[in-house]
């Protein structure tokens, strides 16, 4: 286990960084102002489950094997950015949300949930970003590093949670007062997708550092 001084600077140094807003902040508030509040919650269980799944997999050492190979590092960047794509794409092209508010087509919790969850597994920075971050806080002279690494990873990933969960009320809220007419329903729309397409766009042509 860190110590106590160890494990404060460590909160510290992350509500630092998770206050300048990244790539899952901006996926949020896309989602929290293309369906509201709930949305925007959902999207952030996914992707703070995702995170999750990254931590233990560092804890248990697997996910080196995708920094240590060049393929795989980047068919999981390639993916995830075709993914992020297809989702922005397809949120252009559903232009029922302008032509009727009262059929407007709404994803469900658990779809939100299940993108959310995609997203942040086929994101490559959070694999980097644990691997380069989390270690300068363990201390292998005390042993038992697997169990640092899971402590550390899971205190971030409540960091986050409740981080991204401030931006989706936010922007759910602000959202909600504005929705209910044909110009923010366009407005919405475009927002949206172009955010997800802009996500894309960047983890496709700007890789995170990797390790050679």
């Amino acid at each position: 286990m860190p110590s106590l001084e160890t494990y404060a600077l460590f909160i510290a140094t992350a509500l630092v960084l998770l206050a300048i807003p990244g790539p899952a902040v901006l996926y949020v508030v896309s989602r929290s102002i293309d369906q509201g509040r709930r949305a925007g919650l959902a999207s952030v269980l996914g992707i703070t489950t995702g995170t999750v799944v990254h931590v233990t997999l560092a804890a248990v050492g697997l996910s080196s094997l995708i920094l240590a190979s060049r393929v795989a590092f980047d068919a999981v960047r390639y993916v995830g950015a075709a993914y992020l794509l297809y989702l922005g794409i397809r949120r252009l092209l559903t232009r029922r949300a302008d032509d009727a508010l009262d059929v407007r087509p709404e994803r469900t919790p658990r779809d939100l949930y299940t993108q959310g969850v995609i997203v942040n597994l086929l994101n490559p920075k959070t694999i980097v970003f644990i691997f380069a971050f989390i270690p300068q806080f363990v201390n292998i002279d005390a042993g038992h590093v697997s169990f640092q690494i899971l402590v550390l990873g899971l205190t971030f990933a409540a960091l986050g949670a409740m981080s991204d969960s401030l931006y989706a009320i936010v922007a759910g809220t602000v959202a909600d007062r504005l929705r209910g007419t044909p110009l923010i329903a366009r407005i919405e729309r475009w927002f949206g997708g172009t955010i997800l397409i802009g996500l894309g766009v960047t983890s496709a042509v700007f890789a995170p550092h990797r390790t050679s």
